[in-house]
């Protein structure tokens, strides 16, 4: 099998993580006991390893508390992707931290289903709080 001339460093590994991106912002929750599911089919980021455009359909889904995710500020916070260098596995995770800190859902899951790339598809699945299976 060939060797590739492009080696990861750290540097690829931590890419976009501590990022600054647009703030999620949230509203009121007046009801309990129901749950939120948002697909975003239009995810775009950066590998930032190859440069090359990944594409994939976020999902969050989450039990609010006492907040609700507000759309209109999580659409540009999920854009500011678009330029951002971050391998699929880092971006799910940040989206997940952000969301958590920005509701304080009971639980939230963040799910990355990315489209097809060297004849593999790639899922990467994040919980909150870590650990739930």
């Amino acid at each position: 099998m060939p060797k590739s001339n492009l080696l990861y460093t750290a540097n690829h590994a931590r890419s976009g993580t501590k990022a600054a991106l647009p703030e999620i912002e949230t509203w009121p929750n007046q009801y309990r006991g129901y749950e939120i599911t948002i697909s975003i089919p239009e995810y775009t980021s950066i590998c930032p390893r190859t440069g090359l455009p990944d594409f994939g359909t976020i999902t969050i889904h989450y039990l609010p508390a006492k907040r609700c995710l507000e759309l209109k500020s999580l659409k540009y916070y999920i854009l500011a992707y678009r330029s951002l260098g971050i391998f699929y596995e880092n971006a799910v995770n940040r989206i997940l931290d952000d969301v958590v800190r920005a509701c304080r859902p009971k639980w939230a899951v963040v799910r990355g289903e990315f489209t097809t790339r060297g004849g593999m598809r790639t899922t990467v699945e994040a919980r909150h709080p870590r650990g739930r299976s």
